[in-house]
């Protein structure tokens, strides 16, 4: 049987029956199109976004470190690693 990928940004493994989405370090509309990507959960993937503008994204936090070093998705990805592999919250809209 094949290890789970590990998602970079809580730490869970990401089992193939929970909500999963591949997260373009640089975004497509900053040039990232064909770049690297890194899976992520869905929830993990969708705090990024409700955090850090397109161009915050591919101007500061384009790896998986730097965006741990954001305060809030450090905050969220201690938070969201105790939770269970599949654990899925609704997230009120955009919160920049």
């Amino acid at each position: 049987m094949q290890d789970n990928p590990v998602c970079p940004l809580c730490q869970r493994p990401i089992p193939p029956d929970v909500p999963q989405s591949l997260h373009h370090l640089i975004p497509k509309l900053k040039g990232g199109k064909g770049g690297p990507t890194v899976l992520l959960h869905h929830i993990c993937h969708k705090e990024i976004h409700a955090t850090l503008s397109e161009a915050e994204l591919a101007r500061n936090y384009n790896t998986p470190e730097a965006l741990l070093s954001h305060p809030r998705i450090a905050k969220f990805a201690a938070w969201v690693a105790k939770r269970p592999p599949s654990f899925i919250s609704r997230t009120p809209g955009k919160r920049r």
